[in-house]
């Protein structure tokens, strides 16, 4: 077992991390057991009930968060001719062809989001194998292949979250900053887990949020009454 300094340990005190509690009592208590000095991002695991194994229960899609991430997002678009300056004014950092596309199979990947036009796919499936593992590669499920490149870029940068079912069932995301405080941050949660139902494959059998849990770069787990998700989505926060 891990060791854990006399921060940490105070953090937790009176906190039961077996217990399951309320959405926002969950979120409080995610916040309140923070204790680095730098502004920790807060993170949601989300167990659902289906077998990623088959494609028609994959879970996978993109929702803008109303609040952000409180990051700075660098996006490279992967496109050509009018397009470019699209890409350029909408705030894109980096933006290619041929060129880009040569950059990557060189090694270089100095950026958190990609978008590609329709066109460029074909090039792009060149480096699909570095950029897929790192979560970089566009797709038209997440609204990162597209033709109207300057909407995907603005998206991204305001915080637009990609989310993926891993193969264990699991869906990770990122909801923001511990700065962000208890309300914007259960305003991100609501907003991901309305567009993470909206989701749900038809062939997914049985209870569809079987465990949430929230936590912080640093902290511990805290677990959600996976119950009383509706409750609060209908207005119960």
């Amino acid at each position: 077992m891990p060791k854990h300094g006399k921060k940490y340990r105070k953090a937790i005190e009176g906190i039961d991390l077996g217990a399951r509690y309320e959405m926002p009592e969950g979120v409080e208590l995610a916040l309140k057991t923070s204790v680095a000095k730098f502004d920790e991002t807060v993170d949601v695991a989300l167990v659902l009930g289906v077998d990623p194994k088959y494609s028609d229960q994959m879970v996978r899609g993109a929702v803008s968060l109303p609040h952000g991430l409180g990051k700075d997002v660098r996006v490279a678009v992967f496109c050509q001719g009018d397009k470019e300056a699209e890409a350029k004014a909408a705030g894109a950092e980096f933006v290619g062809s041929d060129d880009l596309v040569e950059k990557i199979k060189g090694g270089w990947l100095d950026f958190d989001k990609a978008v590609a036009t329709p066109d460029m796919m074909g090039k792009v499936g060149q480096i699909g194998r570095l950029l897929g593992p790192r979560g970089l590669m566009p797709n038209a499920k997440t609204g990162t292949v597209t033709a109207d490149v300057a909407t995907a870029v603005k998206e991204l940068k305001a915080g637009k979250v990609e989310f993926k079912v891993d193969k264990a069932g699991v869906l990770h995301a990122p909801l923001g900053k511990v700065s962000f405080g208890t309300e914007k941050i259960l305003d991100n949660l609501k907003t991901l887990l309305e567009q993470v139902i909206r989701l749900k494959p038809s062939a997914a059998k049985g209870t569809y949020l079987k465990a949430m849990t929230l936590a912080t770069t640093m902290g511990p787990g805290i677990k959600v009454d996976a119950n009383s998700v509706r409750k609060h989505l209908e207005g119960g926060i």
